[in-house]
């Protein structure tokens, strides 16, 4: 069984965070839709770059509450629309980061995709010891800094690091995966609306998914892997 949730101090530090929990069974299924969450976020850039976005902008409030530097440690939301904006389109990967990727960039919301089986027990955003480790996608092995927002699971493992600044190669979605736990998380004003459309979003591409919003007051989600 995997259980997410996010540790009752992040909550509390921020209160309007708006998290939205979605596990799907056949990672390898998705739409054929990327085009049409392409347009809409070139839609948006046309009016101007991606750091005036009201979702962007309140990231970067709460990367510098972190004490990090905001054009040095985006979301990942913001990377994805700066190289969209940049590029026109974005790289393949695998049909379901592909999707994720696409929403994410529709929306202005950091999306996290997680091969579910890479996951033993409870997955909880809260803020790093320093006794962590991390395996970063070059094979690295790094330890997040105490009090850096992370994804950890019970075996002090962090998932992802800086919150939603970069994921770990430990759980990363490949050919072989076959189950996933996609997060998105967002926290500006209009968070509580959006939120629930990009879970919508993400549900119509992947047909027996099981999705959920979190409160404060309902923060756990829980799902078995099969």
């Amino acid at each position: 069984m995997i259980r997410f949730r996010h540790a009752p101090a992040i909550w509390s530090d921020f209160p309007q965070l708006v998290p939205g929990v979605l596990h799907a069974q056949h990672a390898g299924t998705t739409g054929e839709h990327l085009e049409h969450y392409w347009r809409i976020a070139a839609e948006r850039l046309a009016a101007g770059t991606e750091s005036g976005l009201p979702e962007i902008q309140a990231w970067r409030h709460a990367f510098a509450r972190m004490g990090l530097k905001p054009t040095r440690y985006r979301c990942a939301a913001e990377s994805l629309l700066r190289r969209f904006r940049r590029e026109g389109s974005l790289p393949s990967i695998h049909p379901l980061i592909d999707l994720a990727n696409a929403v994410s960039l529709a929306y202005a919301i950091p999306v996290a995709v997680f091969d579910a089986d890479a996951i033993d027990g409870l997955l909880e955003v809260r803020y790093a010891t320093g006794d962590e480790t991390y395996l970063a996608l070059s094979g690295e092995t790094e330890h997040p800094e105490p009090g850096e927002v992370i994804f950890a699971d019970e075996h002090g493992q962090a998932h992802a690091r800086r919150w939603t600044h970069r994921q770990s190669a430990r759980s990363a979605v490949s050919a072989g995966t076959g189950s996933v736990l996609i997060v998105a998380e967002a926290l500006h004003a209009g968070a509580a609306r959006d939120v629930p459309r990009l879970l919508t979003a993400l549900g119509d591409e992947l047909p027996g998914s099981v999705a959920a919003l979190l409160t404060p007051g309902a923060p756990e989600f829980r799902t078995s892997n099969s």
